[in-house]
């Protein structure tokens, strides 16, 4: 008789595939339960990239939902002329490529590695099933949504409302905050994107850019040589 139950009491505890994740508390897919953790175990998988590598192409059709568990992916868009332009990081615990799933359209962004990284994907058919039977992980997914815009809202206020400089230098002390490290009140770090891709985040120019780091290394509140960056660490913290 024991055997008979057995298969249906394994079903029972199988394992959430994001319950050993650092992020799980804040994971899309934390309300899974029940049968319907077989249908997101089914089609779970992990990629590990290397710098440099495309995670999804610009204009390819959606398949899945991925989060960053590791390293650091640039989103970027690319221009009929060929011209790219970055507009944004996407860090350990993000989600990325979900507009495309959620509409069914070709993906209007590239998603490229900039540091060696590790990318947890859920297939776009059972990811649409595991949505459809679990409506906290649609209305998660709509949250996201409604953050990526608030976003651009806040990026849009603060190009109005701040200089360019201070701006470059928000920009520096939040990539500080991830990439640094400190020593006796100095804090160090190896870009992790070009000054190219910092321009574009800030929607200016490179020789704009190039200006504006003179003017902070003039004022001491930066030096920098090549792509290592030293900053005074700060008064109060600033966070990401």
């Amino acid at each position: 008789m024991l055997h008979e139950v057995w298969p249906d009491y394994i079903m029972a505890i199988e394992a959430h595939p994001c319950a050993n994740c650092s992020f799980y508390e804040h994971s899309l897919w934390r309300p899974v339960a029940g049968g319907n953790i077989s249908t997101l175990n089914r089609s779970f998988t992990r990629r590990n990239l290397d710098a440099g590598h495309v995670l999804y192409h610009q204009g390819a059709p959606s398949d899945g939902v991925y989060c960053v568990s590791q390293g650091l992916i640039a989103i970027r868009s690319f221009a009929p002329n060929g011209s790219s332009s970055l507009l944004r990081l996407a860090y350990p615990g993000e989600l990325i490529g979900y507009r495309a799933f959620l509409t069914e359209r070709d993906h209007r962004t590239e998603a490229q590695a900039l540091l060696p990284s590790r990318v947890c994907i859920v297939a776009h058919r059972d990811a649409k099933n595991v949505l459809r039977a679990c409506p906290e992980v649609l209305a998660g997914l709509a949250i996201h949504c409604a953050d990526e815009l608030d976003r651009c809202h806040d990026r849009i206020q603060d190009a109005a409302r701040s200089s360019n400089k201070d701006r470059l230098a928000q920009l520096l002390d939040d990539l500080m905050a991830s990439h640094g490290t400190e020593k006796h009140d100095i804090r160090r770090m190896r870009l992790p994107i070009s000054r190219q891709d910092l321009a574009d985040i800030l929607g200016v120019q490179a020789e704009t850019l190039s200006r504006l780091m003179k003017r902070l290394e003039s004022e001491g509140r930066m030096r920098s040589s090549g792509r290592w960056i030293e900053m005074h660490k700060p008064m109060t913290g600033t966070g990401i």
